[in-house]
């Protein structure tokens, strides 16, 4: 078992107050990409339609919905409460929104839309599209007045968990993958992200990797921060199982923490029509407004999962979306939502 890492870095002298937000704090909406024939969810398109707009009509019942599509017209038709729904004419390469939407942080007070660079994953997809999304939707006025800033450094908001109040959680795998940042040492990722998004306190996770992820070990896959102090996490309880081993690794470095920890069930082995393992895990939902939005997998798991969410999150109606067609594409609920905080949408 790898340690757990944890470093405090002093923020730097005469900046401005920077907060990053947790994402259980009130918001304007969420921020989602349709998919469409030049993606890859083409071979099962309708399906993949079918769980958007399940995602959708649960968003809209609690906040806005930004949609960012290159087939506007066909799109409207098919949403609910398009009072709630904003459609925007933008050419995308998927639907991966959690990786290339706005990070949204507060300076002085303020909502400001940080643009980071999205490559695919370290190159492993084609991005180029998707990189340019976050641009183009703040020049097509989806964010109102908020202003924009492009930050020179690949990160995917799927690598991150703030708890709004300076604590970062992320893994070695992932932000310190050569595919990423490559000339930047963990030291340098610390303290511009320091300035950039006001961490104070930086919880690495050495522990951690779902097959079939294509992510390098997102720590939305594995462990989420909640509120009262709390990480809800994967937890693999199958000898068998060939997670087992890594995450019982993970949940050791957890306990190494002043958090309280409650461990998520560990669903069913999941594979495609080639034969490779999909990462299913329970670990990626979503936050809104007053709700939980759940993945769930047609698992025997799938009820033990939306009760112990809702341990964590007492407050909120926790909604289940079957999520078994995501998974097909190697994500999941969290994966394809961008939440965009309050005070954005003016």
């Amino acid at each position: 078992m790898k340690p757990t890492q944890h470093s405090t870095v002093p923020a730097p002298p005469h900046s401005n107050p920077v907060r990053f937000p947790a994402e259980w704090e009130p918001q304007d909406a969420v921020l989602i990409a349709w998919p469409h024939t030049e993606t890859d969810w083409a071979p099962y398109l309708d399906e993949a339609e079918k769980v958007f707009l399940k995602i959708a009509e649960a968003v809209t019942r609690f906040e806005t919905l930004i949609v960012a599509t290159p087939e506007p017209d066909a799109v409207r038709e098919k949403l609910p409460h398009l009072d709630r729904v904003r459609v925007f004419d933008i050419e995308t390469n998927d639907t991966w929104a959690r990786d290339f939407g706005p990070i949204t942080i507060f300076e002085d007070g303020k909502p400001l839309l940080l643009d980071f660079t999205f490559t695919g994953w370290g190159g492993k997809f084609e991005a180029g599209l998707d990189d340019r999304i976050t641009s183009t939707l703040h020049k097509a006025g989806a964010f109102g007045e908020t202003p924009f800033r492009k930050v020179d450094l690949i990160l995917e908001g799927g690598s991150i968990e703030s708890d709004g109040e300076g604590t970062l959680l992320t893994t070695t795998e992932c932000l310190l993958n050569p595919n990423r940042n490559e000339k930047l040492s963990k030291e340098q990722i610390e303290k511009k992200l320091t300035i950039d998004l006001g961490s104070k306190q930086f919880q690495w996770l050495e522990n951690g990797a779902l097959a079939g992820d294509d992510t390098d070990a997102h720590i939305d896959t594995l462990a989420r921060l909640c509120p009262n102090h709390t990480i809800l996490y994967v937890q693999c309880d199958d000898p068998t199982d060939e997670h087992f081993e890594i995450f019982q690794g993970l949940e050791n470095e957890l306990k190494q923490t002043d958090f309280r920890l409650i461990p998520l069930p560990w669903p069913k082995a999941k594979f495609g029509a080639d034969g490779d393992r999909l990462p299913a895990t329970y670990a990626n939902y979503l936050v809104i407004n007053d709700a939980v939005l759940v993945p769930t997998y047609n698992d025997p798991a799938d009820f033990q999962a939306l009760e112990t969410v809702q341990q964590a999150f007492p407050d909120r109606e926790i909604i289940g979306i079957d999520c078994s067609t995501l998974i097909r594409q190697h994500g999941s609920l969290h994966c394809v939502t961008m939440q965009i905080p309050q005070g954005v949408l003016k």
